[in-house]
Formats: structure tokens, C-alpha cells, sequence
């Protein structure tokens, strides 16, 4: 039977950031393809060393060995290697014993076209240009700038988002930019019953609470944070949008710009989403963390 893809999490992830490939890497980049092809094919039976997204999509697979007989949550691997050099990925893929059966190999090119085609909602790579394209494209993406993988703490798969230009939309962010923060709250404040629109990241967050209510609050294995430099006024807003959205979100911590590193490691989350590059590089020492390239942040 086809199966039905808009029913399941389907996360896409690049070779480079599922493993560590950063010594092939620096073949290719200093030799060119064809060392790079060579160095990759006489290694092809030794085992890639996770990179910083294999933690998180080991708990992600983990999922479904909760989630009833037929899977729900589906990692396909997208990349620019060849299916004759990409060999090395799938031994990898299947030393680990991870349950990834769909990939694109593109020889070189790009493979954001593919993101639709599979049925994505999130897709994770190390290369900027590729996620730029996959947000164009309508899929929740993020650039891996971390030096250090997820979580593995507990079980609980942990997931936190800044609000505006991830969640939300820009709008707000647009007129602390240009006007500053008591215009941005004063807006903020007269517009409290105005919903906001959504940004890259609510399809992903929607995604994320229908495999959530498969289970009782108490005992979802996916947890949902709001990590954000709002404060009140500027909160109301934020709630209201959520709840017009009928989402649920479990934590919400409004930081009135304080830095938001050390309650990302409270939290203990896995992966980290955020459209400033300054949020991302004191995160990332710490926590997985995705760059969102989107919003008036990253022109």
C-alpha cells in the first residue's frame, strides 16, 4: 500500500550534518572530487562518526517504536554525495542501525528540490544555501551551527523555538528594528488580541503536537518549548496567537533579553531554533542548534 506521508513527521537531514564528515570534507576541498571519491570509496566499510543531528534523530526513531505498529515519524536523507560515494553513508546509517530507508544522492547538486516531493516538514543541513532554499520552498529549515549534538539524557525528546521570524512571523520584529524596543512594545501591546501569522516553524510545531496527543500530557515523549527575548506587555500577544492557533506549546519563558543559553540547559533541550546568529553562536557551544535564515534579521 502507498503509504500516506502527510499523515507522518517526515524530518529530512544532510549527510554532513547526520555524520561527521569533516575530514572527507577537507578532501574534497583541497584536493577535489575525484580524491574525495576515492577517499570515500576506500573507506566505505569503516563507520562515519555521528555528527551533531545524530542524537536527536536517534530519539526521533525512537519514536515509533511507541507510536503503534506503523511508523509515524520517517527521516529521509538528503544529499550531495553520489549514490557510488554515498555507499559509505548508508553502511554508516546501517552500522548504527538506524531505521532510514528513502535517501537522494544528487551528485554534487543541491538536493532541496527533492523536500516536497518527499513530504518534509523539517529539513537540517550545514549548508546555508540549501536551507535558504527549502524555507523558499514553504518547509520549516534550519542551518546546524553547533559544535555539540542533542540531549541524551532521558528519553523526552526536547525541542526549543524563539518566537518571532520562527514561530511567528517578522511583523513584529520589523518595527523593533526599525523603531525600537518601546515602539515594538507599544505595538506589541495595542495589537494584543491580533493574532500573529505564522512563520517558517508553525506547519513543524503542528506537526509536532498531533504526535503529542497520541499520548497523555503526562507522558508525550515530545516536549515543546517558547524560549523568547519578549517580556511583558509584549507576552499576551504570544498566548493569544498560540491559542488562536489551537497549539499547545508545554513551556513558555519570556526573557526580557537576558541570554538565553543557560535556560536552554535547563531545559535540557535537544535542538535549539533561532533566527539571530548571535542567540545561535552562544547556544551552540552547549546545545544542537539550527540557524533559521528568514525574517528581517537575515536579509
Amino acid at each position: 500500500m502507498q503509504p500516506q506521508l502527510d499523515e507522518k513527521l517526515v524530518i529530512a537531514i544532510s549527510s554532513r550534518a547526520l555524520f561527521n564528515l569533516d575530514d572527507s570534507h577537507q578532501v574534497y576541498e583541497q584536493e577535489g572530487l575525484q580524491a574525495y571519491s576515492e577517499y570515500q570509496v576506500a573507506r566505505e566499510e569503516e563507520p562515519l562518526e555521528p555528527g551533531e543531528a545524530f542524537p536527536l534523530v536517534h530519539k526521533l526513531l525512537r519514536l515509533n517504536d511507541r507510536l503503534g505498529p506503523e511508523p509515524l515519524v520517517e527521516v529521509v536523507l538528503l544529499s550531495r554525495n553520489s549514490a557510488d560515494t554515498g555507499l559509505r553513508v548508508f553502511n554508516s546509517i546501517q552500522h548504527y542501525d538506524l531505521a532510514i530507508q528513502r535517501a537522494a544522492f544528487c551528485g554534487g547538486e543541491s538536493p532541496w528540490r527533492y523536500i516536497n516531493a518527499f513530504g518534509c516538514q523539517l529539513f537540517l543541513s550545514n549548508e546555508a544555501e540549501d536551507v535558504r532554499y527549502a524555507l523558499d520552498c514553504g518547509v520549516a529549515a534550519a542551518t546546524l551551527v553547533s559544535r555539540k549534538g542533542g540531549s541524551s539524557d532521558n528519553d523526552q525528546l526536547r525541542f526549543a523555538f524563539d518566537g518571532d521570524a520562527v514561530l511567528f512571523s517578522d511583523e513584529a520584529e520589523r518595527v523593533y528594528k526599525s523603531e525600537g524596543l518601546e515602539a515594538f512594545t507599544a505595538s506589541e501591546k495595542a495589537a494584543a488580541r491580533e493574532p500573529l501569522a505564522g512563520g517558517p516553524f508553525k506547519p513543524f510545531l503542528s506537526a509536532l503536537q498531533r504526535l503529542q496527543q497520541a499520548f497523555p500530557v503526562d507522558e508525550a515523549p515530545i516536549r515543546t518549548a517558547l524560549v523568547t527575548a519578549r517580556s511583558a506587555p509584549a507576552h499576551e500577544r504570544v498566548i493569544r496567537t498560540l491559542r488562536d492557533w489551537n497549539i499547545r506549546i508545554d513551556e513558555s519563558i519570556f526573557l526580557g533579553g537576558m541570554n538565553k543559553t543557560e535556560f536552554l540547559k535547563a531545559y535540557q533541550a535537544d535542538v535549539f531554533f533561532d533566527d539571530q546568529q548571535s542567540h545561535c553562536e552562544s547556544a551552540s557551544p552547549h546545545i544542537a542548534t539550527g540557524h533559521v535564515p528568514h525574517g528581517v534579521a537575515n536579509p
